[in-house]
């Protein structure tokens, strides 16, 4: 469900929160099991300010360069976590900015990452689930090399999975993609005796889905500040 004209920030995050509630009581979950991120690319830092007032504390963003350039404009008790594509060179500038980085996807940036950052960095293992081309994010069958390989390393530590399906106007199409994550998830932490307690996945579209399917984390950003202009 998206947006209507003429919402606030505040109505439409009350909106999110209680088709939050009512996905984690459909699943027999407890709401409290779900974090609610605020994907605020592009958006004004008076825009997340208005979120923040109304209780949200972290937000995702999808470009080192446009988040340092907001981030010391916004309050300074928010959470904030990278959830675009990171290329090695911006590696020193993004560890600063982000308590989590979600899109580690690859063997080489899991060693620059590690290389630079100067204390423990969580880390998420963006999975490209559906194969698609377009798409960011390591093939499934690669997950269990890079949990590995991020076991190896002195300053990170994976603590899930991401990833971002195909879209689909039908929220339930992405559901068999979301349960794959979390089998996925239960493979690689049998496998390895590492915990992977988080799945992020779910967007504006289809995050009561994807936490019908077992996140722990979701990703909204046109629902709660609206379309883009």
């Amino acid at each position: 469900m998206m947006p209507a004209e003429g919402e606030t920030i505040g109505t439409r995050i009350d909106t999110v929160r209680q088709r939050i509630a009512e996905a984690c009581d459909r699943s027999g979950r407890d709401v409290a099991g779900v974090r609610l991120m605020a994907v605020s690319k592009t958006r004004t830092p008076e825009e997340i300010a208005d979120a923040a007032e109304c209780g949200l504390t972290l937000f995702g963003e999808n470009k080192v360069q446009e988040a340092a350039s907001k981030i010391v404009r916004c309050p300074g008790t928010l959470e904030w976590h990278l959830v675009g594509h990171l290329q090695r060179n911006k590696v020193r500038r993004a560890l600063p900015l982000f308590t989590c980085i979600q899109s580690v996807d690859s063997r080489r940036l899991i060693d620059e990452l590690d290389k630079h950052a100067t204390g423990t960095t969580p880390v998420l293992l963006q999975i490209n689930i559906a194969g698609e081309a377009a798409k960011h994010g390591a093939d499934p069958a690669e997950a269990r090399e890079l949990v590995d390989a991020v076991n190896a390393t002195a300053r990170l530590e994976v603590h899930g999975l991401m990833t971002i399906p195909p879209f689909a106007p039908e929220p339930e199409k992405s559901r068999p993609w979301f349960a794959q994550l979390r089998e996925l998830r239960d493979r690689l932490t049998a496998e390895t005796g590492t915990p992977l307690p988080e799945l992020s996945m779910g967007m504006s579209n289809d995050y009561a889905v994807a936490i019908e399917e077992g996140a722990t984390l979701v990703r909204v950003g046109t629902a709660i500040f609206g379309k883009r202009k």
